[in-house]
Parts: C-alpha cells; structure tokens; sequence
C-alpha cells in the first residue's frame, strides 16, 4: 500500500492591474517534501487575457511565468533563487506580491503520487 504524504501547493495567477485585484488562474506550483518534488504547470490562455483589456506584454508575461518553472527545477539560468533548496524556494515562489505574476495562499494536502496530484489540481483550477 502506498504511503500518503503532506503536499503544499498554490494556483499561479496572473492579476493584469493590480489595482483592481481581478485575476486569472494559469497555474499550480507543488510542493512534497517527502517526495523531492517541486514543480509548477503553467497554461496561459491569452484569449481570457484579452478580456481585461490590459496592456501587458505577452512576451515579458511568459517569460515570468517560464522563470517559476526554472526556478521550481533549480535550473542554472534561474538565477540565485534557483540555488537554494527546494523548500526555500517554494517558499519565495508563494510569498505575498503586488505584482501581474502572484501565488493564492498556500494550501496543504496529501498524496500518494505527487505528479498525479499536480496534474489533477492543474486541470481543476486552470483548465477548467
């Protein structure tokens, strides 16, 4: 029988004017200790983007958004951040911004299959 472990994940958004505090969902980050994971699914539809009327920079915005990714795999171009350990840099990732690219607040769970939890959370809270 597989064992369950503690989880913590929060839903990347992007807020296109801070001002107004009105957001999209365009992506999960996930973090297990016990399982060594930490990873974010991101999924920008810019369609939806297009409903705010705001004038963001679609190139720069995904460029933010592949920097979580990089920062979540500890990449070597993902800065000083990405040099941390993984529970640190899940930390920075979901700490409180005012800024277009922001983490809801962190939640907890378990899971048995850390990977299969993120997909299931990704497709519940941003495709959907």
């Amino acid at each position: 029988m597989q064992e369950s472990h503690l989880f913590e994940y929060a839903v990347i958004r992007v807020v296109p004017r801070v001002e107004r505090e009105e957001f999209i969902n365009v992506g999960v980050v996930l973090y297990c200790a016990k399982q060594k994971f930490l990873k974010a699914l991101i999924s920008l539809d810019e369609s939806r983007l297009e409903v705010f009327k705001a004038d963001l920079d679609c190139d720069v915005l995904k460029a933010n958004l592949i920097a979580f990714e990089r920062i979540c795999a500890g990449e070597k171009d993902s800065g000083p951040i990405g040099k941390l350990d993984a529970a640190s840099r899940f930390r920075w990732l979901t700490a409180t911004r005012s800024t277009v690219v922001q983490a809801s607040k962190v939640h907890p769970g378990f899971c048995k299959d850390a990977m299969e939890t993120l997909n299931k959370l990704h497709e519940q809270l941003v495709l959907l």
